[in-house]
């Protein structure tokens, strides 16, 4: 009986405005991220952005999950909405790490596959905010869905290669046999390909939140 009055009541749809506005916020923070890894002068101004950002997202998803709840109809289960969601800001709360970890070691220039990292994240966060209007009608999206979470996977792929080249060149320059070599520069920015790379593996997170709903609605 609750089921089938459910099925009848008009479902609660600003939760997609919500998906919608935390991945902008995500692009931004991407955006930000991608111009820190440029390096020179205006890094600090970006770590502040990143933080700024976080901040916004922060606020988004206590907004989101406010609405679970308080809604008693939810266009999707009420577990799914918070896991993506909260997927979603775990990718722009590992960008924040990743600046922190840039500010304490007051880093100013970037490996060549550092860079690369940030132009890719940029990409993968774009590909899920394009994802999340799609969501309001699954059935008519999926196959365009389907297509951007397997290219968020592609993606995730081609950071691991990065982020394996990109230890392997910091290691060779700065192994003892190298007099111009410093362990301190391996070690730190090993840290910082370690974030970058769980920045994709958090984009992954989201396209498999997606998957998942695809495959409850269909």
């Amino acid at each position: 009986m609750l089921g089938w009055f459910k099925a009848i009541m008009p479902k609660e749809e600003r939760f997609f405005d919500y998906f919608v506005a935390h991945a902008t916020v995500v692009v931004a923070g991407a955006e930000s991220l991608r111009g820190l890894l440029q390096g020179g002068d205006t890094v600090e101004k970006y770590c502040q952005e990143i933080a700024d950002r976080e901040n916004e997202a922060d606020e988004v998803t206590r907004q989101t999950l406010h609405a679970v709840r308080r809604t008693f109809i939810t266009p999707f289960d009420r577990t799914d909405i918070q896991d993506l969601v909260t997927s979603l800001d775990d990718a722009i709360d590992e960008m924040n790490k990743t600046a922190k970890i840039i500010m304490l070691f007051e880093i100013r220039t970037f490996e060549p596959q550092m860079q690369q990292m940030g132009d890719i994240i940029l990409q993968a966060s774009k590909l899920m905010l394009e994802a999340m209007p799609l969501l309001r009608s699954i059935g008519t999206n999926v196959v365009r869905l389907n297509a951007l979470t397997e290219e968020v996977v592609q993606i995730e792929d081609q950071a691991d290669r990065l982020h394996d080249e990109g230890r392997k060149a910091l290691y060779v320059a700065n192994r003892s046999s190298n007099p111009a070599g410093n362990p301190m520069t391996f070690i730190v920015g090993s840290e910082i390909y370690d974030h970058l790379e769980s920045v994709v593996d958090r984009f992954e997170d989201v396209s498999n939140e997606i998957n998942a709903l695809i495959v409850d609605q269909l």
